[in-house]
Parts: C-alpha cells; structure tokens; sequence
C-alpha cells in the first residue's frame, strides 16, 4: 500500500490510452486508487504543471511528436522536485541510463509493471524529503538575509549592497545616497508598553516606510529601532525630498496600543555616496553621525552629513573616544592619581585629605580626564567609569590599610549621570564589604548642577549614604545662579568653591567677594570650606586670610599617580 496522507495524484504522459488504462490497473490491484490525468503533448503537459499539484509523473518514452527527455525538461522547469518514472515498451540500456542522467528517478518495462507500484511508493516518499530539504536551505537562506521580525533586509545584506553601491560610485561616478533613520520614541513606548508592543510598531512601520520606497532600492532594519534607506542612482536633492516624505509620513502616523495613542517620529542622517569614501564603515558612521545631529537639533528632521561641521567633528571624535573608553573599561586602562589638600586653620590639623582623580592609561601615556570625560558623559559610560574608579579607589585604600585608618577623608568624584542610577548605593556598599572600608573615611564629591539636575535622586543617595557613614562635598559651588537657595537642600559636609573664582580672587574684587560670600555662607549652614585652583602662595594666604579652611590646587600639590 502506498503511504501517503492524501490521494496520490498522477500526471500520466502517454499517447495511448490502453496502454494508461494497463498503468491504472496495475496501481489498483496493488490497492491504490490514484487521481490522475493523462496528457499526451507539450502543450497539455505545461498547462497541467502549471494548474496541478501533482505527486509524480510517470511518461512514456516514444510519443508521436513528444519523448520523455522533453517530459523531464518540463518537470524541472515547473516543479524541480517532482520526481519523474519512465514507463516504456521499447527503451535501450543506453537511453535509459541517459534518461537517468537527465534527472529520471527510475525506468520500467511495461512487461514488469509490478515493479511500479514499490517504485511510485519510493520516490513519492523520497520527493517529500527533497522538497522539505529545498524549502529548509530556501528559509534558512533568507533567514540569513532578512531582519526576523519585520521581513527587511537585514544588516549583513544592507551593508553588501551599501558596498556595491560604493563600487559602482567609484567606477561610473554616479551618486547613491544612505539614509539613516533612527526612532526618536520607540524607548517610550518599549518601556510604557513592552516589548511587545514595541515589535508590533516596528513591524507596522516597516510596511509603512516600504510604501516610500522604489523596488530597486532597500530598506532594512539595522538593529533595534534603527532602519537604513540605499537609494540608488539618487541625487542629493531628490534624496533629500524622500527623507523628508518618510519623516512627514511617520509623524502623521498613530500607533495604538490597548487603546492607548502614541505618536513616533524619525531622525534622519543623510550621506550621498560618492568616490570619496573608500569602505562602508565609513558610509554608516557618517549617516550614523548625522541622525545624532538629527536628534540634538529637535529630532523629527533630516540632517546631511557635512565634514566642515563642528558639532559633527565633535560627536565623531566623541565617538572615537567611547570605543576606547569601552575597551579601556575591559582592559583595565584607567588608574588613578591624588592629590593633597591642606589645612588653612588650626582647628582642622584634624587629619589629611586627598582626592582621587581618574586618568587613561595608554602605553606610557597618561591622558587626563578632560580628554575623555565629555565623550563619556554624551555617551552614557560615566556610571561604568564611576564604578570602575569607586572600586580602584577601595582596592588601594584596601592593599594600604588607609581605608581602615581613624582619620584621614578621601574625596570621589561622582558624575551626575551616576547619582540617577539607583543601584549605585548597593554597589557601594557591596564594595565596602569587600574591601573592608570604613564609610566615614569616604567623601563622594558631586557638582552643583549635577545635584540640582537629579535633585530627588541625589537626595535619596546622600541620606542613605549618610547614614552609613560617608560624606559629601558640594563640587564646583557658586558656578550656578541658584547656589545657596539649593544650598538648604542638600545634606552635604563640605563646599568646594568654584575654582575659576579663586584663581585671580587677588586681581578680580568680584571673584574675591564671591569666594568670600561662599565661604560665609559654608560656615554659616556648618560646613567646612575648601577652594580649588589655589596655584600661588599669596592666593594660599588670602584664603586662610577670610577663614576658608582647606585649599587644594598646584599650589599646594600636583596629582600624583597612586604607588602601593
């Protein structure tokens, strides 16, 4: 018996009806009752391949007009895998064997048609694992190539035809232009809604975005909400009109979600590709620079990538430095420096201070922070590196028995983006466990702006912290307009006047009134004093001079690199 799930279907090729009848016949006696249709020309053969869904076909070899070489070649063209049978009265060795070769699964003689039956049984079954097979490589091929959720082309396929976009601008001349579109509130909803939601609006807006787009350019989905436009054999102006549809059209649009509207937007980077680049790379990083100029400049519009621009060479080398600041933090590159404070008045010989700077180390080369700090801060890795320098910090303060001392205050700086982080203070406090810290020799500096910034978040940090024992230092106080009404606010112990009014305090009466109305304030809400920049003896005795009770700055030490 056949075992097939369905009535077998036969496409039978013969000029001869009896002889059809015989094939039938045979089949039924071996229990099968096929479907069939008999053909017997060129003509009616495609049409039935074209219209059917057959399981096999079984051909004669000689037909008036017609053979089974010309039956093989049919099959292959409308259905690769349908396996073919030649059934013959009068076929040589050699034909047969060529009939093989041209992709015949078997031949039998009409005197031994008991052999067709096992025959029909074998390749029907075999014909399902080739075709399973050709439709696994077929998906697993475009699953290579496409984006798994939206159907786009993926990354790897954008990036080969972005490459021979390139060439082709190189050897004709003639310009192609990348777009590069990045959703300005896809976080929202992602974060409001779920993840679910948010793949349902990438999916929606990827139909959206194909409307815009002509057959033989390319859309793809970059990775998570970024998407990438090649728009082939594009002028910049034309380029510029079709960012610009894409924008519009996704502002207009409404995602719903359980009821619930959002509104989405795009910003578009633009790069014309032209003989001038030399790799992709380059291409994606440019586009890639432009849509972030794109979002600093409002989102929801296109901006072109222009070398001369400013704000673009800045995010670039802002983004050269996030990849060495990331491979920096793996490798273990940074290292830290001190430097001393000193006691302006007697009443506080009460133990030294010092505070603990961060600087890169590369090969012999010790690069200061304000080389990298402004990239790390656009980039979001001041929380990694703050964590990276707390626990350097304690490891030092660990390996010397500092951190276990009676006196002695060692002051950290923390970044504003770090005080927002609401896991610091477990982190902190697992670092103390580990190294065998006592807090109250730990003093966290934070910026004015940065407290006033994360007011909620920082307060909640510094009134834990407190209670464990560690201290604060308002950095950089008197450089905002609201200094002392956000003075009563924050819970600190020290107040570090802004550097930039203590360097010329003897030349400048307003600097001098500032730093002397900062210090009169500091005392007057308990707090100790310290000025920075102090880079002259005469600064040094002016401050002890009006009361200030610390000074730091190269007058009184350089930073020097931690030994121990």
């Amino acid at each position: 018996m056949i075992e097939t799930p369905d009535r077998l279907k036969i496409l039978l090729v013969d000029d001869s009806e009896d002889d059809a009848f015989l094939l039938l016949r045979e089949l039924k006696k071996g229990g099968a009752d096929p479907e069939y249709t008999l053909v017997d020309s060129e003509d009616t053969m495609a049409a039935a391949l074209r219209d059917g869904n057959w399981d096999i076909v079984i051909t004669d070899h000689n037909m008036p007009g017609f053979s089974s070489f010309q039956a093989l070649e049919l099959t292959k063209r409308y259905s690769a895998d349908l396996p073919v049978i030649i059934v013959s009265g009068t076929i040589g060795e050699g034909v047969a064997v060529s009939a093989m070769k041209a992709g015949a699964q078997d031949y039998i003689m009409k005197d031994n048609l008991s052999r067709l039956l096992p025959a029909i049984d074998r390749e029907v079954r075999e014909s399902s694992v080739r075709k399973a097979k050709r439709q696994a490589e077929s998906t697993l091929e475009h699953m290579a190539f496409h984006d798994s959720l939206t159907d786009l082309a993926n990354r790897r396929e954008f990036e080969r035809r972005l490459a021979q976009a390139l060439q082709d601008a190189r050897e004709t001349g003639r310009n192609h232009v990348l777009l590069y579109l990045d959703l300005d509130q896809f976080k929202v909803i992602n974060d409001t809604c779920g993840h679910i939601a948010g793949d349902e609006l990438l999916k929606q807006l990827s139909s959206l975005l194909k409307n815009h787009i002509r057959s033989d350019d390319t859309l793809a989905r970059l990775g998570g909400d970024e998407f990438g436009v090649l728009l082939r054999g594009c002028d910049a102006l034309h380029a510029s009109r079709v960012a610009e549809s894409l924008c519009e059209e996704v502002g207009e649009y409404r995602f719903v979600w359980q009821h619930k509207p959002f509104s989405v937007s795009l910003s578009v980077g633009m790069v014309v590709i032209s003989s001038e680049y030399n790799t992709t790379s380059e291409l994606l990083s440019h586009a890639d620079l432009a849509c972030y100029a794109a979002k600093d400049r409002g989102r929801n519009n296109v901006q072109v990538y222009q070398s001369n621009d400013k704000e673009m060479q800045q995010r670039q080398t802002d983004m050269q430095w996030t990849s060495r600041l990331q491979q920096a933090l793996q490798s273990g590159s940074f290292c830290l420096c001190h430097q001393e404070m000193v006691a302006l008045q007697r009443r506080n010989l009460d133990g030294f201070r010092t505070e603990f700077l961060v600087r890169l180390k590369q090969g012999q080369e010790i690069i200061p922070p304000g080389a990298f700090i402004p990239a790390a801060e656009r980039f979001s890795l001041m929380p990694k590196i703050d964590r990276h320098v707390i626990e350097l910090a304690f490891n030092y303060l660990d390996r010397t028995g500092l951190g276990r001392e009676s006196a002695g205050t060692f002051f950290i700086n923390l970044s504003g983006s770090s005080l927002s982080d609401g896991e610091l203070f477990t982190y902190i406090r697992r670092m103390v466990d580990r190294y065998n810290i006592r807090p109250e020799r730990i003093c966290f500096e934070i910026t004015e702006t940065a407290a006033i910034a994360h007011l909620n978040l920082t307060l909640g940090f510094i009134e834990q912290s407190r209670e464990e024992g560690f201290k604060f230092a308002l950095d950089d106080f008197g450089s905002g307009m609201s200094s002392f009404s956000y003075l009563k606010t924050l819970p600190v112990d020290y107040l570090k006047v802004d550097g930039s009014f203590v360097r010329n305090m003897l030349e400048d009466p307003i600097d001098m009134g500032i730093v002397d109305a900062c210090n009169r304030i500091g005392h007057a809400a308990g707090l100790k004093t310290i000025a920075e920049f102090v880079e002259t003896e005469d600064v040094k005795k002016k401050l002890a001079e009006i009361g200030l009770d610390y000074a730091q700055g190269y007058g009184i030490a350089r930073p020097e690199l931690l030994n121990g």
